[in-house]
């Protein structure tokens, strides 16, 4: 409307019109409508007899947080949140998002490379069958990532494992969980009131009846469409067993395994408990923790030794939650998947954070080098979290990565 954007009159005060508002703040009219409409950005006066929108200037800065933030594509159901809390509350809320984007963007790049090298190893493969016959003659049996497959010639590996649970020397509940089996090594670290239901239930849906594990080797391409299909299996779990609780959306866990299947590990992971692998004499952490103190770490904001201390080092990016019951549709936060290839010698440890939180990661790789078999480093590596005060639930599991007799 013309007369929207002229002057307000004295009667007004010092608010603006629409117009001019939409000048000062470089948002059009008519998002300024929308964000009225949404709640997310109310004017100082509507004119009850012509409904004319009149702002006052102090509320630009505001709009133009919700413009920005609009920007880095927020949902407009989180802006709300976030523009009602204070700067240093709302800082940290945006920290979170953005921390959460980069993650999920981390976890399509790490599917986008293994693309890559799966149609490339299948172009050279196809390159080397000669054209016009079905004889495939005598070249290398490799698979879909370009690695040594488990045909003829190939070792056959299997995996031996063990996994133990501790409820600490604090805490009186325990809503830890560890599972180990020929196919599965798995721990889950539950929160909340529905904690234990919802950890036991993650690794539930992830045991080999569950995803329909058959015997042998199964294709990379398999193998990670069947890691997508449990992750989303344990995602669901996890929303069912909670469901009775009060505030279901409070309750979760988060969720590491590593699914065998041949030569191969697929690996689930959400939140922050960890994977490790030893390999050579030297511990690797495979994973990447989906947490607050984890992206400030990431960015330079905050040193290693300062996150052990930090006040919200527990508060978790990512994790596999309920549902709370005003929300009209799931929202639902997938686990990371990858594959990894296995070697004859491997020892992988995966563990909840009442273990990596509390215990050096050098008394972590002594404890695990010392160990003849996986029971006796399960065994060491409780005791070394009840040593450091036992502090909260701990959860472990180890496998050892074997020639099969």
């Amino acid at each position: 409307m013309e007369r929207e954007g002229r002057a307000v009159g004295a009667a007004s005060g010092e608010l603006v019109t629409i117009g001019e508002f939409a000048r000062l703040s470089r948002l059009s009219a008519k998002a300024l409508r929308r964000y009225d409409e949404l709640g997310l950005l109310r004017p100082a006066l509507v004119d009850p007899v012509n409904g004319y929108r009149y702002y006052d200037p102090a509320q630009v800065e505001g709009a133009r947080l919700v413009a920005w933030l609009r920007r880095i594509g927020m949902p407009l159901s989180r802006i709300g949140r976030v523009v009602a809390l204070d700067a240093s509350a709302a800082a940290v809320e945006i920290r979170a998002y953005w921390a959460r984007v980069e993650a999920e963007t981390a976890a399509r790049r790490d599917l986008a490379m293994y693309l890559v090298d799966h149609l490339s190893a299948e172009g050279r493969a196809m390159s080397r069958i000669p054209e016009n016959t079905g004889n495939t003659g005598n070249t290398e049996n490799t698979d879909s990532t370009g690695n040594m497959g488990s045909g003829a010639g190939a070792l056959a590996l299997a995996i031996r494992c063990a996994a133990l649970t501790d409820t600490g020397a604090v805490r009186t509940a325990h809503q830890d969980a560890a599972f180990a089996g020929p196919r599965l090594l798995a721990v889950a670290d539950g929160f909340g009131e529905g904690g234990a239901e919802a950890s036991a239930a993650a690794i539930e849906a992830l045991k080999p009846a569950a995803w329909g594990a058959r015997e042998g080797a199964l294709s990379a391409a398999d193998l990670l469409n069947a890691l997508e299909d449990t992750a989303d299996s344990a995602s669901r779990a996890v929303r069912d067993a909670v469901a009775p609780c009060a505030a279901p959306d409070g309750s979760g866990t988060t969720l590491t395994a590593m699914l065998w299947t041949g030569s191969r590990l697929g690996l689930v992971h959400i939140g922050d408990s960890r994977a490790y692998l030893l390999r050579g004499g030297e511990l690797f952490r495979i994973t990447h923790d989906h947490s607050l103190v984890q992206s400030m770490i990431d960015d330079g904001s905050l040193g290693e030794e300062e996150a052990a201390s930090h006040p919200e080092r527990a508060l978790l990016l990512k994790a596999l939650v309920g549902e709370a019951r005003s929300a009209p549709v799931a929202v639902a936060v997938r686990p990371d998947v990858r594959l990894r290839e296995a070697m004859a010698g491997d020892r992988y440890l995966l563990c909840s954070d009442g273990l990596s939180a509390v215990v050096d990661e050098a008394d972590l790789r002594a404890a695990v080098v010392a160990a003849d078999d996986p029971e006796e480093a399960v065994r060491r590596l409780v005791g070394l979290a009840r040593e450091a005060g036992g502090p909260d639930n701990v959860a472990c599991a180890v496998a050892d990565v074997v020639v099969e007799q």
